[in-house]
């Protein structure tokens, strides 16, 4: 089930939905005055504060916010799985905090890791939800049927759920949700972690839920773009509500002071150039230009660019990203991020290849997970390894790592041979992981000294190097903080500084940003680019189709192999456009995906 990159989910179809649901309609979700905070490390946090808003029925309302916001701590109360410390709300008429299980007998909450069984195969899994949920057996072949047929499963019923692809469990775990029909849906973050592919589907589920059921549907992301799908938008932030309105409303509070620049200079510095413009509040890569938001409405005129050198602005239309960033930005964090400083800078030149990849394979019985692939990275470049789930990425990835082994082929990272010396290369190897991987009962400053030591640091050195990572990120006043306790975006600072302890000459991201906010994206990018510019090497798998714009050079995989390969811009000259705007990665990579699906099934 491929969408082509003009397909109708560009534009969201709950508009007609909402245009036709009168106002005196009774609300599927209110709450009124809702408060909740958190007893954490003998502080008390306050997740929401004086929460009030009416979740209009028959159609997708949008909750959006930072991490830390209180997204997931609205969703959970609003399923009856928390009690407010103040307030009161009620989810299709029913008191949630008085009757929380007549509410979870008619609502369906898909929370942000769904507890797939995955030994237990698609039918039993989904045997087991029905089972919990009070399901007939004799209503559930039909319902498994329409679920399963709806999200493309159909054939993978006797398949175990540990075998799906990502974007395939997040479907399962949605079915398994829906196998009693609930009237309201609660969904956290339901796309994180998934390819554009599957996002598409994923919401073409929701849409048909919404349209073909009359289903109230409740759904926070981290994906801006997914705002502007919805209807309504609830934007929450430090436990407050900053507004409440359709996307396009929060759109065109920044109408005009939204450009796109141009000039002669690398995008990475073009970037960096603009953001140090005080007229500038955000500047964004987007290809070989430079997306920015202004402070004001002013023509944008660079004044931090070099005075010969010629520029371009062009006025573009602003979108709900641009609000998102305009209003928070400066509210959380200073405009300009402290760059990381390494103390060591290899010597290897511009050009020279770093990782080579040579008809590289693994196999896992008869199965060839990455068939013939082949490839160079370059000193100080960043290259993207991108795919759809079950492309090959994450195995070729973690070959490159050396935490896999290698079936056939050649590799070699930083001049080590990756079939001979994997143990020697780890150690010129730096790597983060998707998920948080440090350890979680221990303080900030613990993981740093436990993997300092790992990593072979001693004495002054060693002293200085974890000096270092807490003030290059900022993690001083969290130093005795249990890492698990961080806010996501400090997880994520943490993560790269003990990637970055020894000091690698090749950094592996392995979809470093997942989960994680655009404000938090932001300033991991720019420390990422300010790695390559004093020469680091960067291997980043990412399913942000906007994060592939910060590459220098990409790959796309299919089937275990490499379908296309080339700069951003040849990616997307690769692909015939979209009428009335500019092509976007997410349309190159779509098109790619389908040209290669049409290519197979010969149609």
């Amino acid at each position: 089930m491929v969408w082509s990159a003009a397909s109708p989910l560009d534009v969201c179809p709950t508009d007609a939905v909402a245009s036709g649901v009168a106002p005196e309609q009774t609300p599927a979700l209110v709450l009124e005055q809702v408060t909740k905070t958190f007893a954490i490390e003998k502080k008390r946090i306050t997740a929401l504060d004086g929460v009030s808003c009416a979740i209009r029925p028959r159609m997708v309302t949008g909750l959006i916010g930072p991490d830390g916001a209180g997204k997931t701590t609205l969703m959970r109360l609003c399923a009856g799985l928390l009690t407010p410390d103040q307030g009161s709300l009620r989810a299709l008429e029913i008191d949630v905090v008085r009757e929380p299980l007549a509410v979870q007998a008619r609502i369906g909450y898909m929370p942000q890791r769904f507890g797939l069984y995955e030994d237990l195969t698609v039918r039993e899994n989904l045997d087991l939800y029905a089972d919990l949920q009070g399901v007939e057996a004799a209503a559930r072949p039909e319902r498994y049927r329409s679920l399963l047929a709806m999200a493309g499963l159909e054939g993978f019923g006797g398949r175990l759920a540990g075998r799906l692809s990502g974007g395939m469990k997040q479907k399962l775990g949605l079915v398994c949700t829906l196998v009693r029909p609930p009237q309201l849906l609660l969904l956290d973050e339901p796309t994180v972690g998934v390819d554009p592919v599957s996002r598409r589907e994923l919401w073409q589920i929701v849409y048909h839920l919404v349209e073909a059921e009359g289903m109230s549907v409740l759904l926070s992301t981290a994906y801006l773009d997914e705002a502007e799908r919805c209807a309504e938008v609830v934007l929450i932030h430090r436990g407050r509500i900053l507004g409440h309105d359709r996307p396009q409303n929060f759109s065109h509070q920044v109408a005009g002071r939204t450009w796109l620049v141009r000039a002669d200079l690398p995008k990475r510095q073009l970037q960096r150039e603009l953001s140090r413009d005080p007229a500038v509040q955000d500047a964004l890569i987007l290809g070989t230009a430079i997306r920015v938001v202004s402070r004001d409405r002013t023509p944008l005129h660079p004044r931090t660019l070099p005075a010969a050198l010629p520029f371009e602005v062009t006025p573009v239309p602003s979108r709900f990203e641009d609000f998102f960033i305009a209003t928070l930005k400066d509210d959380d964090r200073s405009p300009d991020t402290r760059p990381i400083a390494l103390r060591q800078v290899n010597g290897r030149t511009n050009g020279e290849d770093v990782i080579t990849v040579d008809h590289l394979v693994r196999r896992f019985g008869d199965f060839y997970a990455v068939d013939q692939v082949s490839f160079r990275v370059r000193h100080g470049e960043i290259f993207g390894l991108l795919g759809a789930n079950g492309a090959g990425k994450t195995t070729t990835f973690r070959m490159l790592c050396g935490l896999l082994p290698i079936s056939a082929g050649a590799c070699t990272v930083a001049g080590m041979n990756l079939r001979t010396a994997a143990a020697a290369a780890r150690t010129r190897i730096g790597y983060m992981a998707q998920k948080f991987s440090l350890y979680g009962n221990l303080t900030v400053l613990h993981n740093l000294k436990f993997f300092s030591s790992a990593y072979g640091l001693k004495g002054a050195h060693r002293t200085r190097q974890i000096e270092w990572a807490l003030h290059t990120f900022d993690l001083e006043p969290f130093a005795a903080t249990e890492s698990q306790s961080l806010p996501l975006g400090f997880k994520q600072r943490l993560a790269l500084a003990v990637a970055l302890m020894h000091e690698p000459e090749v950094l592996f991201l392995d979809e470093p940003t997942s989960g994680v906010d655009p404000l938090a994206r932001r300033e991991f990018w720019a420390q990422i680019n300010s790695l390559a510019d004093q020469g680091v090497t960067v291997l980043v798998t990412t399913h942000f189709m906007e994060e592939a714009e910060y590459c220098d050079r990409l790959v796309i995989m299919a089937d275990g192999r490499v379908l296309a390969e080339g700069t951003p811009a040849e990616m997307k000259a690769l692909h015939n456009g979209v009428q009335e705007r500019e092509t976007t990665m997410e349309d190159a990579f779509i098109g790619l995906l389908e040209a290669h699906q049409s290519a197979r099934t010969g149609a």
